[in-house]
């Protein structure tokens, strides 16, 4: 199964889950990470039963927590 991850076309065996995805690609925390697959967001709770199919997209959104404000 061909996929795009991240920007990147890759190759991966039928039936492939995005847990499998996620840990193929080493992502980091993969609790705190947003999922997308075809711009469309997937709850962490649903990632292991969402779908995939030949040609989707796959997108990992990694939020950073900011500062406190400016020191003066």
């Amino acid at each position: 199964m061909k996929l795009i991850v991240s920007g990147e076309r890759k190759t991966y065996g039928e039936g492939v889950t995005l847990p499998e995805v996620m840990e193929a690609e080493q992502v980091e925390t993969p609790q705190y990470v947003t999922v997308t697959v075809n711009d469309e967001f997937v709850a962490q709770e649903d990632l292991a039963a969402q779908p995939l199919a030949d040609g989707d997209t796959v997108e990992f959104i990694y939020f950073m927590g900011g500062g406190g404000g400016w020191a003066h």
